[in-house]
């Protein structure tokens, strides 16, 4: 079928049914909802069979919903209304929540329902679970939804409220009053719910030393105390606050009189109101942690969950650092384990535009991304293995390939290219790892694309070499069983020597100073030279400025000059 996805923006969410979809050989084109008439027209232009709405923040034009059947996610159980399904699902404690897919009509949310998938909550932020639990349900009702239209004899159900089932309501927006913190009277549990709730968008506004902020990216503390709502210590970038009966860390702050106004880690956002209070290190009782090893019998696993998977010029220093000193470690195997959100996304963009000299911030975070992959590169004592749990994209997908195996869960979406920040160019020794796996030609069509892939794709073009579990606990248990039947093997030590040779092999055909260098030259040119597309492209995605236009490369119905053939 022809498919037309109506949306606000190309987020998580849309690219996975975006993949999934065209897996199961569906012709998709997108549209951003930007207004009514830009609607219509890419509606005329297109003349789906089908209009999905994946990621919508208002209702779509009538004029549409009564010629075409357009089917609305939801990310609520059967009868809930409104635009913070997700954040009432965490202030209240919700035990199971769900995504509901139903069929647009008058009223907001109020459609007959095609689909619908249900799901346990997890203690986590609002953008963790959305990613995660809302994405893996959306996709299954998705589906669902569409093979029963499909099918031309399903007829959707009425939301019924005197069903027992529909235990959803019609619950407004939420403001910050309903999420407001008491630190005077919230224990640690209250305060990390509240903040959860808002996490990625809108955030929580509190007060601190005299500034209105907005919090975000909150983890419990278990063995520090103080007096409630006071800044007791440091970490890393982030802050611990104590509550009433214990304390939490705040790792990123917005302050929207600031003038960078966007989210920044806490400590750089206080400065000087935070220098003088006690560093902690991180360690399993206290700290914020964003970077940890810990070893299995011969495998050691590297875990580094940096918020929204942005690695900037320091995350990447102490990663190498720690990577490095797994090497030392008498193990077979490292495992690169990344987060259960984000593998990791490439350079930190908020930091590279909040710097005084953002193209010399651009150079310090590719030369430290560099750094670390050379590291893993250059590695001749281990086997090394990229885990993939969350997604990838940009720099992050070819830091994984750096690695002699790259696993991922299915369901995992890659974005293996750089072209949308500005016509990038990309470093990470991309021309180096992608012809090396995936072959020149792929490598090619891959780089230039600028779509994102599913797990299976990536598979078939060599990006990756395994797809295990859907479930992110399901696929961490199947990595370690298998690393650990890796390591056992009685042929290690030639699999290693084979590792060694090839390398050798491949350096002596071409150095890698020679990759890194050609790759640096066309990223200078980037950073310092007369086109300021990637400054502007990196400034635009900062301050999540809407777009104008749908890109040419998911807007299939705008690839053409025919004109406008009838009028809805």
């Amino acid at each position: 079928m022809r498919i037309l996805f109506l949306t606000h923006a190309f987020n998580s969410l849309t690219q996975r049914l975006f993949v999934e979809l065209q897996h199961y050989g569906h012709e998709i084109s997108v549209e951003f909802d930007i207004n009514d008439e830009v609607a219509l027209e890419a509606v005329v232009l297109y003349r789906p069979d089908l209009i999905i709405a994946p990621f919508l923040k208002r209702a779509i034009p009538e004029a549409v919903w009564r010629r075409y059947v357009c089917l609305v996610v939801h990310p609520g159980v059967r009868g809930d209304r409104g635009p913070s399904a997700l954040d009432w699902a965490i202030l209240n404690q919700e035990k199971r929540w769900g995504v509901t897919v139903l069929q647009a009509n008058a009223e907001m949310d109020a459609g007959d329902i095609w689909a619908y998938s249900e799901f346990d909550m997890r203690e986590a932020g609002k953008a963790s679970l959305y990613r995660n639990e809302i994405t893996e349900a959306a996709a299954e009702a998705v589906l669902l939804a569409v093979s029963r239209f499909q099918s031309g004899n399903f007829r959707p159900h009425a939301q019924d409220p005197s069903d027992p089932e529909v235990r959803g309501e019609r619950r407004p927006l939420m403001h910050q009053s309903e999420r407001a913190i008491d630190w005077n009277r919230d224990d640690t549990e209250t305060v990390l719910r509240k903040i959860r709730s808002a996490d990625g968008f809108p955030g929580v506004r509190d007060s601190l030393f005299g500034r209105e902020l907005f919090l975000y990216d909150a983890r419990p503390e278990k063995s520090l105390h103080g007096k409630a709502g006071e800044v007791i210590a440091r970490c890393g970038g982030a802050i611990c606050r104590a509550t009433t009966d214990g304390a939490l860390w705040i790792g990123h702050l917005r302050n929207k009189q600031y003038a960078h106004p966007f989210k920044l880690p806490a400590t750089m956002l206080l400065a000087s109101d935070v220098e003088e209070l006690p560093e902690i290190m991180p360690k399993q009782d206290s700290g914020y942690q964003d970077i940890w090893y810990e070893e299995k019998g011969l495998v050691g696993y590297l875990h580094f969950p940096f918020y929204n998977g942005a690695m900037g010029t320091q995350q990447c220093q102490r990663l190498r650092q720690a990577y490095i000193e797994a090497c030392q470690q008498s193990t077979r195997i490292i495992v690169l384990m990344g987060g259960p959100d984000y593998w990791s996304n490439g350079m930190h963009l908020n930091l590279i535009e909040a710097a005084d000299s953002p193209a010399d911030e651009s150079w310090r975070n590719i030369n430290a991304l560099d750094d670390l992959a050379l590291a893993i590169i250059h590695t001749d004592s281990h086997l090394t293995i990229a885990a993939l749990q969350g997604n990838a994209g940009a720099g992050g997908v070819f830091l994984a390939r750096a690695a002699d195996e790259v696993w991922v869960r299915e369901g995992v979406i890659l974005n293996p290219h750089y072209k949308d920040m500005g016509n990038l160019y990309g470093s990470e020794y991309w021309t180096y790892l992608l012809p090396r796996y995936a072959g020149a030609e792929n490598a090619e069509s891959i780089i230039q694309a600028r779509l994102p892939m599913g797990s299976h794709e990536a598979q078939t073009l060599g990006l990756v070499n395994e797809v295990l579990d859907n479930d992110v606990q399901s696929f961490v248990r199947a990595v370690k069983q298998r690393a650990d039947s890796m390591a056992a093997v009685s042929d290690f030590s030639s699999r290693l020597e084979y590792k060694r040779k090839r390398r050798l092999a491949d350096e002596i055909q071409k150095p890698l100073q020679d990759y890194r260098e050609q790759e640096l030259e066309r990223m200078q040119l980037n950073f310092y030279g007369f086109d300021p597309s990637y400054h502007v492209a990196r400034y635009n995605f900062v301050y999540k400025l809407p777009r104008s236009r749908t890109p040419m490369t998911i807007a299939r119905h705008r690839r053409t000059d025919e004109r406008l053939r009838r009028v809805i």
